[in-house]
């Protein structure tokens, strides 16, 4: 018979219980401590960043342009779609990356390194949003913090399939996240709110930052990758 920490989080009889002990036995280990402390500062230094992209991006905006997708249809709202995606994406993927501490230094890295780059592309090329995209009733932080003028390449389409490469291994995850990143990228076209080329060019650029996460990181990657008593299941 099998011992009852073979079995993945989701079945297992006391879950708390488990999380707690790898997180006991993982900061047992000083490098391991190290890692989590510069993944989190890095992260949040990568988040400044994207927002202070996006607000230089937004005071430097010229003009819109055509756009054959957007030209095309009428715009939706999509303000509840668009928010209430984001906000249920952000808890899903901490219930995820904390279940499992050994998939928090690459998680953090590779989605810092995601955002670092996406602030380089928005700050290059100051384009205007798209005429008549869809208003939000969620107030001015929301308005400033989820719509903003970012627009090259799109954040919300190619965050999920990010993360769709980084769980590749667990299937469930895989397709959980490949829906949400083409939930967003309708979302955002109806919307009006990213250009047709944000979209498109999101997944080859997020398929590359991957690779470089991957070469930047490998002991993190390995890491993740690592068996613990869960085996292969999903949390």
């Amino acid at each position: 018979m099998s011992d009852v920490s073979d079995l993945p989080l989701r079945k297992h009889p006391a879950p708390h219980k488990e999380i707690a002990r790898r997180y006991k036995d993982h900061f047992k280990d000083k490098d391991y401590r190290s890692a989590v402390l510069s993944s989190a500062l890095v992260f949040i230094a990568s988040v400044i960043a994207s927002l202070a992209a996006g607000l230089f991006s937004k005071s430097h905006a010229s003009n819109p342009v055509s756009d054959l997708v957007l030209s095309n249809i009428p715009v939706f709202q999509v303000d509840e779609l668009f928010v209430y995606g984001t906000i249920i994406l952000i808890v899903f993927v901490l219930i995820l990356a904390f279940a499992h501490p050994k998939r928090i230094p690459f998680t953090l890295h590779t989605l810092a390194l995601f955002f670092f780059i996406r602030a380089g592309f928005v700050t290059l090329t100051h384009i205007a949003p798209f005429p008549g995209r869809a208003a939000t009733d969620f107030g001015a932080t929301t308005q400033k913090y989820f719509f903003g003028d970012d627009l090259f390449f799109s954040g919300h389409t190619g965050t999920p399939f990010l993360l769709a490469l980084i769980f590749w291994r667990e299937w469930r995850l895989r397709y959980v996240f490949l829906a949400w990143s083409a939930y967003f990228a309708v979302v955002v076209l109806l919307g009006h709110l990213h250009y047709s080329i944000d979209v498109a060019a999101a997944f080859f650029i997020t398929y590359t930052i991957f690779c470089m996460a991957e070469w930047l990181f490998p002991e993190y990657r390995a890491l993740f990758l690592s068996d613990e008593m869960d085996g292969e299941s999903s949390a």
